[in-house]
C-alpha cells in the first residue's frame, strides 16, 4: 500500500524584503492629514479665524488710546484659534482608520503598527510647530501694526524661554489629542472627552475652584496641563522645581498615560 504525497501549500518568503522607509510613512500621513475635505477646511477656517482675531485685535486698538499691546500678548490671542480647532486633526489621524475603514490598507501596506503610529506622532508635532509658528508670526505682525496705530513704540517682550514653552505647551495639547484618538478610536468620543479635559474643566470647574479655595491652588496644577504650565506663559517665568514637577505629573497624567493605553489598544484592535 503506497502512502499518500503530502501536498506541500505554497509560501511567501517575505524575511528579505525591504520594510516602508519612514520618511514615506511620515509623507503620506501628512498628506492625508490636509488632502481630504475635513481637513483642508479645517486648516481654511483656523486661518480665517488667524486673521479675524487680529482683525480684531487691531481694531480694539484703534478705538481706545489707553490699550497697547505687547508681542507675548498678542502671540497668546493668535495662538487660541490653533488651539481650538487644529487638535480635531491629530484625533481624526488616529480616529479615521477605524471609522472611514482605511485601516484595513494603511496596516497591511505597513503591517508593524507601531512605526505607522510613530509616523502619525510625527506629522502631529510637525502640524503643531508649524500652526504654533504661523500664528507667532501673525503676533509678530499684530504688534507692529498695533503699535503703528496706536503711536507708540511695539513692545517685544516674548523670550526664548516663553517662546519654547509656548511651543512646549501646544505640543503637549495636541499630543494629548492624538493619544485620546488611540484610547477611544472613535473620532465623537475622542473630541469629546478631549475638549471636556482640556477647555471645559479648566474653565468651569477648575477655575471656579482655583479663584476661591487655597487647596485648590495647591491641588489644581498637579492634574491640569493649562495651570501646571501657567507660571511659564508670562514674560516672569517662574522656573521652581516644584512647578516643573507640576508640569511632568500633569503630562504623565494626560499624555504618557492615555498614550500607552492607546498604543496597547492600537496593538489588540481588531480590523474590520
Amino acid at each position: 500500500m503506497s502512502a499518500v504525497a503530502a501536498h506541500h501549500q505554497p509560501t511567501i518568503d517575505i524575511d528579505s524584503t525591504e520594510q516602508v522607509p519612514f520618511g514615506r510613512l511620515v509623507s503620506v500621513e501628512l498628506r492625508k492629514m490636509w488632502d481630504t475635505r475635513a481637513g483642508m477646511w479645517l486648516l481654511i477656517v483656523t486661518g480665517a479665524l488667524l486673521a479675524l482675531a487680529l482683525g480684531i485685535t487691531l481694531l480694539v486698538v484703534a478705538l481706545n488710546d489707553d490699550v497697547q499691546l505687547s508681542s507675548t500678548g498678542l502671540s497668546q490671542v493668535m495662538i487660541a484659534p490653533v488651539s481650538l480647532l487644529v487638535p480635531v486633526l491629530a484625533i481624526t489621524s488616529i480616529t479615521s482608520e477605524w471609522s472611514q475603514r482605511t485601516g484595513l490598507v494603511s496596516f497591511t501596506l505597513e503591517p508593524h503598527r507601531m512605526r505607522v503610529i510613530a509616523a502619525k506622532l510625527v506629522t502631529v508635532v510637525i502640524l503643531a510647530i508649524v500652526t504654533i509658528l504661523l500664528a507667532i508670526g501673525f503676533g509678530a505682525i499684530g504688534t507692529v501694526l498695533a503699535a503703528a496705530i496706536s503711536g507708540n513704540d511695539p513692545v517685544w517682550n516674548l523670550g526664548v524661554g516663553q517662546l519654547a514653552w509656548l511651543i512646549v505647551n501646544q505640543l503637549a495639547y495636541f499630543v494629548m489629542a492624538f493619544v485620546f484618538g488611540l484610547v477611544f478610536l472613535s473620532t465623537p468620543a475622542a473630541i469629546a472627552v478631549y475638549y471636556i479635559i482640556a477647555m471645559l474643566l479648566p474653565f468651569m470647574v477648575y477655575g471656579t475652584l482655583y479663584a476661591f479655595f487655597d487647596w485648590a491652588q495647591n491641588v489644581i496644577p498637579w492634574v491640569d496641563l493649562g495651570f501646571a504650565m501657567a507660571p511659564y506663559m508670562t514674560p516672569e517665568m517662574d522656573t521652581s522645581a516644584t512647578t516643573l514637577m507640576q508640569v511632568v505629573v500633569a503630562v504623565l497624567l494626560w499624555v504618557v498615560l492615555p498614550g500607552v493605553i492607546g498604543m496597547r489598544r492600537v496593538k489588540r484592535a481588531e480590523l474590520k
